[in-house]
Formats: structure tokens, sequence, C-alpha cells
């Protein structure tokens, strides 16, 4: 069992330096709605340096005497970055917060909302990268990649820090479901479940790309022999060929509105029309996180899905976005330093790391 990563383009890999640190990467946080302006609870727009969001919550919490439970977020950000976020909490601690002073965080705004700000409750992230140590033509051919990502988007690959710090906590997560590790921390036996889960959809993600760059390499007769090489043989070829885009997709696909909505089944009935969507990033297919009451693929998707589908008793299933497209994305290159800076915003749950490994061609960890 590992870990499998395809990059959907084929360009050599690109050599470049990402020091992960709090000024050569910056997140900010979209919350998911604007807040009121008034109601119950205090809402701070934060920023933190060399800090996890639990790190920042504990001295919030025991430096000004607030219960740690109360604090609300709608997302972890990174502790090597600086990070911009929202946390909120009752309004009757804004007074606790009167003289706030701490090295690594900064309140930059406070308003008002009527409810408190839940996991989940966020839009996307805006991210500001810079590389290093790139010379010209490197430099030349990032920006050609990038002309391709605005095109085409990219594959939703968990990012690294999903596996821990040695990359294999998915192992952990397997043996819990086997029964052969108990752990009775909850938080963590969850966060070692979600690994597996992870690696199951990295890997069938992968699949999915490598079968659909057979797919734009093979004709006919050829194409099939191909396929059964991968163990895959479809009644139909011809309405995979046609597809323009690099991301092949299948009958039996479960999709999903972008960038929020319900899922659906991807049929023969409404191919072409979903296919145009999908073109267009109204909607986008999506793969599964294995688990109880989650949708699972058909037809022709499902001759891959059923790979990677695994049944974990213990954990609500359910479908993630197999590709996105970054949005606002803006470069430049500043020759005298050899240095490559990105601007783009992601939808929640992308992981920036993963655009730049399309972008090397290669882990970049």
């Amino acid at each position: 069992m590992k870990l499998e990563r395809d990059y959907f383009l084929n360009h050599s890999p690109i050599d470049f330096v990402f020091a992960q640190n709090s000024k050569d990467f910056t997140v900010s946080e979209v919350p998911l709605y604007e807040f009121t302006g008034e109601g119950e609870h205090l809402v701070l727009q934060v920023r933190k340096r060399n800090l996890t969001t639990w790190e920042m919550i504990k001295i919030i919490s025991q430096g000004y005497n607030i219960d740690s439970r109360e604090i609300g977020y709608a997302g972890l950000k990174d502790k090597n970055a600086m990070t911009i976020q929202y946390i909120s909490l009752p309004k009757k601690y804004e007074e606790n917060l009167k003289d706030f002073d701490e090295q690594n965080i900064k309140i930059l705004s406070r308003t008002y909302h009527k409810n408190k700000i839940k996991i989940g409750h966020l839009k996307g992230n805006k991210f500001f990268v810079r590389l290093k140590k790139v010379n010209p033509t490197d430099a030349n051919r990032i920006k050609s990649v990038v002309k391709q990502l605005k095109k085409y988007g990219i594959p939703n690959y968990f990012g690294y820090q999903r596996f821990g710090n040695d990359g294999d906590n998915f192992v952990i997560g397997k043996d819990i479901i086997d029964g052969k590790s108990k752990i009775r921390d909850r938080n963590k036996k969850r966060l070692f479940v979600n690994a597996y889960q992870s690696l199951l959809f990295n890997n069938w993600l992968s699949q999915r790309i490598r079968v659909s760059r057979v797919i734009d390499s093979f004709e006919g007769d050829e194409l099939k022999e191909a396929l059964k090489v991968v163990d895959l043989e479809f009644s139909d070829i011809e309405y995979l060929k046609k597809q323009e885009h690099p991301f092949k997709l299948f009958r039996g696909d479960i999709m999903l509105h972008y960038p929020f909505g319900r899922a659906f089944t991807l049929t023969e009935e409404t191919f072409s029309e979903d296919l145009e969507r999908f073109d267009n990033r109204g909607v986008s297919p999506s793969g599964l996180l294995s688990g109880k009451r989650a949708k699972s693929a058909t037809d022709d998707a499902d001759l891959i899905e059923s790979k990677f589908r695994e049944e974990i008793k213990a954990q609500d299933g359910e479908r993630r976005y197999a590709w996105v497209f970054p949005e606002e994305m803006e470069v430049k290159y500043r020759d005298s330093d050899f240095w490559f800076e990105l601007n783009f915003y992601l939808p929640k749950g992308s992981y920036a790391t993963t655009l730049l490994e399309e972008i090397a061609g290669k882990p970049i960890r």
C-alpha cells in the first residue's frame, strides 16, 4: 500500500525552491458569507505567523480567560505561513480583548454576526506563493504551465499535509479499520482514518488520470488493448475519445454542481450537456471518500472506483471534487532575485501545494 500521484500535464520536471514560511507563503481565508455586523458573536479577522490554528486558539483562550470551546473557526490554517482567517467568540468576551497584544497574532478587524463560525463556513482561500532559484528559462516554462492550469483546472489531490509528518498516517488508519490497532483518542482515530480515506481517493484520482492519458494516446483497437493492460474494457470508447478535456468523464460518474451544490449521476441521456457544463465549470466530477451513506459511481465509472472503495463503518463517507479550477491566477517573475511569484484562489478543501506540484511535475516536499 503506497500513495500514488500522477500529474495530468506531461512536461519535464521544473526545479524551484518553495520554502513554506511566513515571508514566502500567505493564505487568506474567504468566508462563505458576509457577516451581518450585528448579533451576539464577535467576529475577528486575525493574522497569525508560525502557529497552527489550534495553537492560536489556545493562546487566546488561556491568555484572555476565554473558554476555547466557544471560539469558532471555519478551517485549519498552515503553521509555516502567514495566514489570515476569521474566528468568532461570544460578545461577552469582547472586553477581555481590549488590551490584546501577542507577538505572532494580530487582530486586523472586528465585526459581529448572529451565529458562531463553524467548520466548513468557508468559501475558499487566496494564496500568495514565492518560488525561489527560478532561472529565466524555467520562469517561461512555469508561465506556460500556468496557462494550461487556467484553461483546464487541476486534479484535487489531498496534499502531503494530510498524511502526517512521515507521510504514512494512512497505514495506522488501515490498521484501525482492520481491527489491528486500537486507538482510544477519538480525534487521533479520526485523523488516521481520514488519512486512509484520502489515500484511496488520491490513488483513484491518479488511476483516472493515467486512464485519461491512455485514451488520449491511442486509437481504435490499440486503445482497446491499452485499456486491457490496466484491466479495463469499455463497451463504448468513442464517447471517451471525443472529449477534449484531459480528464475524461465516464458514464456513471457522480457529478457535483460547482463550486457548491447537489450530486447527480452522469448518464448517457444528458452526457453531452453535462460535458459542456464541465467545460464551462458549472459542474465537476467527484471521487469517493469511503464510508457510510456515500453515493457510489455506476456504469463505466464504477469499473475504476470499485477498486478503491472500502467499507469503513466507523466513518461517514462523502463525495469530494476530483477536479477544481484555480481563479484569479496572476504571476510575476523578478529576474533580479530569480523569484517567481504567484497569486491564486482555490475553493475550500483544496491544497496550494498540489497546484505547485502540478507546476513542478514532481513532489515538492
